[in-house]
């Protein structure tokens, strides 16, 4: 969470944004969607096309595709970005995994979405992405991460990412944050992974997971430093 508040006053830290946050949105919450539609409404910088909190997809790929290959049985592998904004995360794992996937990101900001879609299909003077592996997949939708029934039934999913969107959602109370926490469970595969990327220590946020997911194995692991700052993922996974 602090990466998160320090974004929001150094602009050396808004890598391919034209600008910091102005004044009014430093001040607002991070659980408000309309902070979120004016920070995606921003042009970007350079040829960079998407936008990441904390890291992106390459600073991470070392540990999910060990996680990929180990669920291979799940063909293509059904992949969940809960708050994908505009991150690298979706868009690196279709273009560069080798194994199928299908790959979902969702967003409570239509503008994040939309602009997603657009970069998809080759729109914001992209070249159109390309699939790693021919049956691989990517979509993003509209929708609230704290309530994702109309995005999938119970187990549906064999990985889950969730890339700073507990520690913003966390923001607007802790009870909001337990209510996306026990969705993401709720559409994950009993033999799936749910992985939370933070710079939160563990000492505050392994506690609040071990309450909010009564059955599953909580484990940490450090990640970076990238530009200065540790960072952690958070594994939600079975006990057995």
């Amino acid at each position: 969470m602090a990466a998160l508040r320090r974004m929001l006053h150094l602009p050396s830290l808004m890598m391919g944004m034209c600008h910091p946050f102005p004044d009014s949105l430093a001040g607002s919450c991070l659980a408000d969607r309309c902070l979120w539609d004016r920070l995606h409404a921003q042009p970007r910088l350079g040829t960079v096309p998407t936008f990441d909190w904390f890291f992106g997809y390459e600073e991470v790929q070392g540990l999910l595709l060990p996680l990929l290959q180990e669920a291979r049985a799940a063909s293509p592998l059904r992949v969940l970005d809960v708050g994908c904004g505009t991150s690298s995360l979706c868009t690196g794992l279709y273009t560069k995994s080798p194994h199928p996937v299908d790959v979902l990101g969702v967003d409570f900001s239509p503008v994040a979405v939309a602009y997603m879609n657009s970069l998809l299909e080759g729109g914001k003077g992209q070249t159109p992405l390309c699939p790693g592996h021919p049956a691989s997949s990517l979509h993003f939708m509209h929708a609230d991460a704290q309530n994702l029934g109309s995005v999938a039934s119970s187990g549906s999913f064999q990985l889950l990412l969730d890339k700073g969107t507990w520690d913003a959602v966390a923001r607007g109370g802790l009870p909001r944050a337990y209510q996306l926490l026990s969705e993401c469970l709720r559409v994950l595969n009993p033999q799936g992974t749910l992985i939370q990327f933070s710079d939160e220590d563990p000492d505050v946020r392994l506690p609040c997971l071990e309450q909010g997911s009564c059955g599953w194995a909580v484990t940490v692991q450090e990640l970076g430093p990238f530009r200065g700052i540790t960072y952690f993922a958070y594994l939600i996974q079975s006990c057995h």
